[in-house]
């Protein structure tokens, strides 16, 4: 069974995605970026802040999914800029420091916003 999840995403349409998908326990969540409840960027300039919110949005995913973010196997931090690495890290760390996913911190040249510094993708794995 597909399970499709949705985050309201003004661009989930546009490309024709959903926000995270689950495949029997397998939960994965596709490059999240900082988007505000009603629109626009989040935290704009503060990789920390932008971190934090693309989190909120993955956590959500994961719960509207039937998983936990304990449940996390992996992520990757993608960044436009690498030297925001540490702020970027710092958010990633507040929330799985303990779990400790499997973790790749890379860099692009850009994201469709360019307001936006940093997306996070997540795969879970749900015990049965």
């Amino acid at each position: 069974m597909r399970q499709l999840v949705s985050s309201g995403s003004y661009l989930e349409p546009v490309i024709g995605f959903s926000r995270a998908v689950r495949v029997g326990n397998i939960v994965v969540v596709g490059g999240t970026a900082p988007i505000k409840a009603g629109g626009g960027t989040a935290a704009v300039g503060d990789a920390y802040g932008q971190t934090k919110r693309c989190l909120e949005i993955v956590s959500k995913a994961l719960a509207d999914a039937g998983a936990r973010i304990e449940d996390v196997t992996r992520t990757r931090i993608i960044l436009t800029d690498i030297a925001l690495w540490q702020e970027a890290a710092r958010a990633h760390a507040e929330v799985f420091g303990v779990i400790r996913p499997v973790t790749t911190l890379m860099q692009v040249t850009a994201f469709v916003d360019p307001d936006w510094l940093v997306e996070i993708e997540a795969e879970a794995v749900v015990a049965e």
